[in-house]
């Protein structure tokens, strides 16, 4: 079997130092969505140094909402599979931390003892709704959330292991000034990152944030709505962390529509080529490892 289906905790405390490193990068890194074991073993195989276990993609896949219909217990069991698949680091988008500063450092050192590098927490009301929807946005309590940072960063084994707070200022519609005022008080509630987040579809109120932020902390960025601007404009900005944040879902998504239509209507297989073999099901399972294992021991 992988060595690291064993899960040492070795093995863990270097995720989470390779996490800090991808944050603290003088040059632009990404990491990518994943929101189960496969997903992320693809992820991993496609060269990107970390995952993004999104939300809106673990909760899609699950067939519900995302506005914590599924329970971070029932999101931590899904983030085991996808440890126990890869070793790069996995950042867990942990919406408001299910509940105050008690769930939010609960959640902090469950994700510890399941290899997990870290969780962004969003400055948001519990139960949160997602960002990018049309709904009214209730922000947190500055003071209130700033002392959820800090009760997760006291509660925190390894001084590795990364917390990133998303404010939500923009997307709640009350401007740069408040985005400022909140992720200084982050920064100071001790903090790893700040991720600014935006649902426009350009680049404008992010690039007046990095600008007046001027690299007080390291900064995320996830350009789902931006996505026309180019990447250089982040790297021009010192932007340390860009999250490609839904994609595989969205993909998959696709896909199955696309495959299930087609079968439906034409009630064969005839045609049928943008599909993985089952051959390559089993390389991604690791059936080989299998193989050898039962020969050496049944």
């Amino acid at each position: 079997m992988f060595k690291f289906l064993l899960r040492p905790s070795l093995l863990f405390s270097k995720r989470t130092t390779k996490l800090k490193n991808l944050i603290q990068s003088k040059e632009l890194e990404f990491i990518m969505e994943a929101h189960n074991g496969l997903s992320a073993l693809i992820v991993q195989e496609a060269g990107f140094k970390g995952i993004w276990a999104s939300g809106l993609s673990m909760s899609a896949q699950l067939g519900v909402r995302d506005c914590n219909e599924a329970s971070w217990t029932q999101l931590l069991e899904v983030l085991e599979f996808m440890a126990e698949r890869t070793t790069i680091p996995i950042l867990m988008d942990g919406d408001t931390g299910f509940g105050n500063y008690n769930n939010a450092r609960r959640l902090v050192r469950k994700l510890e003892e399941r290899g997990i590098a870290g969780v962004c927490f969003e400055d948001k009301i519990f139960p949160k709704r997602n960002s990018l929807g049309d709904g009214a946005q209730e922000l947190a309590n500055i003071q209130e959330f700033s002392n959820k940072i800090k009760a997760c960063k006291d509660y925190q084994r390894d001084k590795d292991f990364q917390i990133v707070a998303r404010c939500e200022s923009f997307i709640a519609g009350w401007g740069l000034e408040n985005a400022l005022e909140r992720c200084e008080a982050y920064r100071k509630a001790g903090v790893d990152a700040v991720l600014i987040h935006s649902k426009k579809s350009d680049f404008t109120e992010i690039e007046q944030f990095l600008k007046a932020w001027n690299n007080r902390l390291p900064v995320v960025l996830v350009p789902t709505n931006y996505y026309k601007t180019p990447t250089e404009e982040f790297r021009k900005n010192n932007v340390s962390l860009a999250i490609w944040a839904n994609h595989n879902l969205r993909a998959s998504i696709k896909a199955m529509q696309d495959t299930s239509k087609q079968i439906f209507e034409r009630q064969n297989l005839i045609g049928l080529d943008n599909i993985a073999s089952v051959k390559e099901v089993f390389r991604l399972q690791n059936e080989k490892g299998l193989e050898v294992d039962d020969k050496k021991y049944l």
